[in-house]
């Protein structure tokens, strides 16, 4: 789940042996973010309220099966929950607390409960600390899952007969210091995404999707793959957008056609526009399907349509349907791609390079092909 919401950044290690890992808790994704940043080595075990994650058989099976939970009482009995853990600990496994007892709210922390502390002087292993930042965001309480990247830091140990404030204090330290360090990004990324992220965004995929079904030689598609990517959460209304401006544009370029206009088409060939007239007096407005796989352009169907005069009714159905299929796969996969290497963005120069390049290749081949 993390992979596909942003990724989970660790610094550190746990050390060698058993410890007692304590950390701050403001999300239940925190659980997620610490199996996926402590090594499987020392088997992590992780304690969970038995009020909450055991009360029911469903929750029961998750907390124990899909996230290593343990039960610890929260009203009578806990301390026996967490001093049964001591043989495992032992033995060079790691078990895992959320010292305040229930999630807090973000950016706060609040007073750390002595069992932890007790479970690591009992079986003489370290206290090891560790912040997690992000998870507030990614799964706010009571909120809903958004995309964003989790960072994981583990700290040096400390010795098992730690008070509850230092194993606090030292948690607190580590959450400043990687609340303070800013995320590595890139500064073309962060221009980009402020003007897709703004207003004038769904202003761009419009029009741009509408000057490339009149005369425009990029396809939207392009903008999406630089758009989706910077910012991924607006793939579904970027596609949506400019599929909207591919079909206004269209229906212009067919009328315009009918009545005898003809706009440049730059980066098309004689061939295309004799291969498309022979599909439409085929097979009509449903010739358009063929236009996502063959690698004409967009617009000598719907010049071409307007020279056969198809009806624009007919021809805003059947492109519909075949041009929406791709402008949104393509949208929604550069968006899925974007979550995917949320992490990696500042080498979102990098990409853009080798996006144009691709895409320059891409379309001479294309061209060539169809001279």
């Amino acid at each position: 789940m993390l992979t596909l919401t942003g990724g989970v950044e660790r610094r550190g290690r746990l050390p060698r042996g058993g410890c007692v890992v304590v950390a701050n808790h403001s999300s239940h994704a925190d659980t997620a973010a610490l199996l996926a940043a402590l090594d499987a080595r020392h088997a992590p075990a992780i304690g969970a309220a038995a009020d909450y994650w055991f009360a029911s058989p469903w929750r029961r099976r998750i907390c124990s099966r899909l996230a290593a939970g343990f039960p610890v009482r929260r009203t009578g009995g806990g301390m026996d929950d967490l001093l049964s853990r001591a043989d495992d600990l032992r033995a060079g496994g790691a078990v895992v607390l959320f010292p305040e007892g229930t999630r807090a709210r973000a950016g706060e922390l609040g007073a750390f409960h002595k069992g932890a502390l007790v479970l690591a002087r009992q079986a003489g292993v370290p206290v090891v600390p560790v912040s997690i930042d992000g998870t507030a965001r990614l799964l706010p309480k009571h909120g809903k899952l958004r995309p964003t990247l989790v960072r994981v830091r583990i700290g040096a140990p400390l010795p098992p007969d730690t008070a509850p404030e230092a194993a606090r204090d030292a948690v607190a330290e580590l959450h400043r210091r990687t609340a303070r360090e800013p995320l590595r990004d890139s500064v073309t990324r962060k221009r980009i995404a402020a003007v897709v992220g703004s207003r004038w965004g769904l202003a761009a995929a419009f029009a741009w999707a509408f000057a490339e079904a009149l005369s425009w030689p990029l396809m939207p598609e392009l903008f999406l793959a630089i758009a989706c990517v910077a910012v991924p959460r607006r793939a579904l209304k970027l596609s949506v957008t400019a599929l909207a401006g591919s079909l206004a544009g269209s229906l212009l370029a067919l009328q315009l056609a009918s009545s005898g206009v003809q706009l440049p088409h730059p980066l098309t060939t004689d061939r295309m526009r004799a291969e498309v007239r022979a599909e439409l007096a085929v097979e009509g407005a449903a010739a358009v399907r063929h236009q996502p796989w063959n690698g004409i352009p967009f617009k000598v169907y719907a010049r071409e349509a307007g020279r056969a005069d198809i009806a624009p009714q007919d021809w805003l159905t059947q492109s519909a349907l075949s041009r929406g299929s791709r402008t949104l796969t393509v949208g929604l996969a550069f968006g899925a791609f974007g979550f995917l290497v949320h992490r990696l963005r500042r080498f979102y120069v990098l990409y853009l390079a080798l996006l144009g390049g691709g895409f320059t290749i891409g379309l001479s081949l294309i061209v060539t092909g169809w001279s």
